[in-house]
């Protein structure tokens, strides 16, 4: 009979359409604006219409979430920074969109250059969140953040330098509990296996 998958297909969305108030009188109170409310939208036992009241409501992101790069550093007991980049630049080497620029330091005296950075840049309008970047770094001094709403009406902020990248140690212990502890206990065993060549 000719119109009746087109029935069916409307019977469908009128289903779901009843199904979304049923859940909201069922869940009243709880269903919008809670933690408790988002997990069970998120969840495979939802019924009906299940978006999210964004940006009044984000939903939890993943650990393993990138969205742009942040240099890493330690705070030292006296106070100040100690940057894990040597500026050997295999993370600008290997970027796809080539959004990285790095600039090595050189000595006052000598002219020579040194292991860190004078100017460290990314362009986080061409970065594609690859992670490459953080993949290939020898060193663990660059990693991927997890802050995704950076859209702005400029485009002259859009470039992050050194002061707007680095980021301490603990605030990628912080979003990264899972992933800092691996690295922690791969960087302690290597270290054992240091001293025990010595």
């Amino acid at each position: 009979m000719f119109g009746l998958g087109i029935l069916k297909g409307l019977g469908i969305t009128l289903r779901h359409f009843v199904e979304s108030y049923w859940e909201d009188l069922r869940g009243w109170g709880r269903r919008y604006f809670t933690p408790e409310g988002i997990a069970r939208r998120r969840s495979r036992d939802t019924r009906g219409i299940f978006t999210i009241q964004y940006p009044e409501e984000k939903l939890p992101v993943p650990e393993a979430f990138r969205v742009i790069p942040f240099l890493v550093y330690a705070d030292e007991a006296d106070g100040t920074r100690k940057l894990r980049c040597t500026a050997c630049g295999i993370c600008a080497r290997v970027c796809p969109p080539q959004c990285i620029w790095i600039v090595r330091a050189s000595d006052s005296a000598t002219g020579k250059p040194v292991a860190h950075p004078a100017e460290f840049a990314v362009d986080i309008d061409r970065c594609m969140n690859c992670g490459y970047c953080a993949e290939y770094c020898p060193f663990d001094a660059i990693r991927m953040d997890r802050e995704y709403e950076l859209a702005s009406r400029n485009r002259s902020g859009h470039v992050y330098n050194l002061e707007k990248l680095l980021k301490p140690a603990a605030y990628h212990a912080a979003i990264h509990p899972a992933a800092f502890a691996r690295e922690e206990a791969e960087r302690a065993q290597r270290q054992a296996r240091r001293t025990g060549d010595a």
